[in-house]
């Protein structure tokens, strides 16, 4: 909804905002575009910016809203709320941070925000970092989505998971199954297998591999990542490791970096997907 959330060693430390970077150029530049354009034109723009054509790049769009909430104009799939009050579309906690956005001066600044709402490319609801603007009465918007996490973000779950774990496995095996928003977010989830039976004991997404045999888990191109996870584990206690694994989020087979880590008899595990290059 709308609201205002062994690899080189280089690209390990990657930040999120730099893995996208190219895509917030994209974004940032159709939007000077749109205000440049409607500064030109007037209200008249409006109608441009709601139909295919130069303001639309590939997934990227320009939404504007006036400062009552009322939707007036765009190029994504949130034309369908055109002459509407988007309030109404908006659960209690996006609404309130939609209010402080819309109260912002005319000053000429952009700025920046997060929220979750769906790609017209794929059909699936996938984070979104916007930039916007204030003009007049008017306020632009261009955003560009975020369907990977970060190699950080993982590492925060990872860690995240295996405190729990340590704490009170049982407990945390069930808020896992229970898909608990702790432990999933987007594409990164938490999956943990028994290293005393070698089964998968909980998974963040899929429960079907719960109970199955973990050594014998491969990737989408049949390498026996089970089995090299277990070696690892069992070895130095931690590591990664780059196989081929379908995203959750895209729906495609992309390359995934696991970080995984021994916790006590349990294999714990994150991952996070890499940006086709």
């Amino acid at each position: 909804m709308l609201g205002l959330f062994c690899l080189p060693q280089a690209f390990a430390q990657e930040s999120l905002e730099e893995r996208y970077a190219p895509e917030a150029e994209r974004a940032s530049r159709l939007l000077n575009k749109a205000v440049a354009f409607y500064k030109d034109k007037g209200d008249a723009a409006l109608a441009v910016f709601s139909r295919q054509g130069e303001f639309i790049d590939g997934e990227l769009y320009v939404y504007v809203l006036d400062t009552a909430g009322v939707m007036l104009a765009s190029g994504g799939p949130s034309v369908n709320l055109v002459g509407r009050n988007i309030s109404s579309a908006l659960n209690e906690e996006l609404n309130a941070a939609f209010q402080k956005a819309l109260s912002l001066p005319d000053n000429g600044a952009v700025h920046r925000a997060e929220y979750r709402w769906m790609n017209w490319e794929d059909g699936k609801v996938e984070r979104k970092h916007v930039f916007f603007q204030r003009v007049g009465e008017r306020i632009f918007a261009v955003g560009y989505y975020i369907p990977r996490a970060s190699p950080e973000e993982a590492r925060l779950l990872l860690d995240r998971a295996a405190a729990a774990i340590a704490k009170s496995p049982e407990e945390t095996f069930k808020r896992i199954n229970g898909l608990d928003a702790e432990f999933i977010r987007d594409d990164l989830y938490v999956f943990v297998a028994d290293l005393r039976t070698e089964r998968y004991v909980a998974h963040g997404y899929n429960l079907r591999m719960v109970g199955t045999d973990f050594r014998a888990v491969k990737s989408v191109d049949q390498a026996l990542i089970g089995e090299q996870m277990l070696t690892i584990v069992n070895g130095k206690g931690e590591g990664e490791i780059t196989y081929l694994w379908r995203n959750p989020v895209t729906g495609r087979s992309e390359t995934k970096n696991t970080l995984i880590r021994k916790v006590g008899d349990y294999a714990v595990a994150v991952g996070y997907y890499l940006k086709p290059l």
